[in-house]
């Protein structure tokens, strides 16, 4: 989803790394409260997770939140919201514990540099390896029977077949040109999608429109879903979308590192979703480590709960609901007995 490695050497690398270090230097140290006294009477840290700033990570926060807090008599964390990498800063110098999602093979570097320094600790997957690319309705090839759409495009296959196609997707704005539709500003990936444009010739005949959000970019991939119109931009899984909408993505060249590092004209890697927490946590609270050692989930639960999100205009706090009510096999199995029986308590009275 959603982050991305840096094009070394680039002006708006060299940038990203200015702000980063400055919005770092903001946040760090704006940590959990020293102590607090917890619900079952002891005196537990206040733990702080890194709330970035899509909707997937804030569920998972909330279902860890949740646990810890009704589980392990914890206060309820403190969700720190921000960018990816201001807050790996932060799990870096300690003013974060705990980080859900980390998109390591697309903030490589940083990453590699956090385990480096010792203070960060890799806490494995939090869900398998996750898609990502350029996407576009499926009807658009195949055409929809039963909602009346013919296919407009049927040899649309690759990337490189967008050029011909390219009037399906005029964009009102600059009509000479489709519309692609890129993630949102500060999101990492949005500097990689600007550089396989390039590198695939099409700003010659694309656009490259600015979503905005998570929430725009969304938005307007379901308004032309639900208008039967075309549509081609960045999206990636686990994502509600994906989960309700028939969407296909188009083929790129096969992952190439010498490609990728040149100038990302060929498919994304792989993406490693991984959970972090700063090492501290191995001595102050070892429960907590063991618990997002344990915590993993599925692609599929992902879009669940993420699509509950969408169709019920619900939070991430309600999604967090849903997911331990809908799977207690899955959360069970990262605790103790006792420690989810008094979670099935607590979720007995929301």
């Amino acid at each position: 989803m959603l982050g991305r490695n840096r094009i070394p050497g680039g002006p708006a690398s060299r940038m990203l790394l200015v702000m980063v270090l400055v919005i770092s230097l903001l946040m760090i140290g704006c940590g959990g409260d020293p102590k607090v006294s917890s619900p079952d009477g002891g005196e537990k840290e206040r733990l702080v997770l890194a709330d970035i700033t899509w909707d997937s990570v804030k569920v998972h926060n909330r279902i860890l939140g949740f646990i810890l807090q009704h589980g392990y008599g914890y206060p309820e964390p403190e969700y720190k919201f921000g960018e990816t990498l201001p807050l790996l800063q932060g799990l870096i110098q300690g003013g974060i514990d705990i980080t859900m999602e980390v998109w390591v093979d697309n903030y490589q570097e940083a990453w590699s540099e956090a385990l480096k320094g010792g203070t960060v600790k890799d806490m494995g997957i939090v869900y398998p390896d996750a898609p990502q690319g350029w996407y576009v309705p499926t009807y658009m090839i195949k055409g929809d029977p039963e909602r009346g759409i013919e296919p407009v495009a049927p040899e649309l296959k690759s990337v490189t077949d967008l050029p011909r196609y390219w009037k399906l997707f005029q964009d009102p704005e600059v009509p000479t040109k489709g519309r692609f539709h890129n993630s949102p500003p500060g999101w990492a990936v949005t500097e990689i999608n600007e550089s396989k444009i390039k590198a695939y010739g099409l700003d010659k005949t694309f656009n490259i429109f600015s979503t905005g959000s998570d929430a725009a970019l969304s938005a307007s991939m379901v308004s032309a879903y639900e208008k039967g119109e075309p549509w081609v931009g960045y999206n990636w899984e686990p994502n509600w979308v994906m989960g309700q909408l028939d969407m296909t993505m188009l083929e790129e060249p096969p992952y190439d590192p010498v490609v990728w590092e040149e100038d990302q004209g060929c498919a994304f890697p792989a993406a490693t979703v991984l959970k972090a927490v700063h090492v501290d946590l191995e001595t102050t609270a070892p429960e907590v480590v063991e618990i997002v050692a344990k915590y993993q989930t599925t692609l599929q639960q992902n879009n669940d709960f993420l699509a509950y999100m969408s169709e019920n205009d619900a939070d991430e706090e309600e999604a967090a609901i849903y997911f331990l009510k809908k799977y207690p096999d899955t959360w069970k199995s990262w605790i103790p007995e006792d420690v989810a029986l008094k979670v099935e308590n607590a979720l007995k009275e929301v």
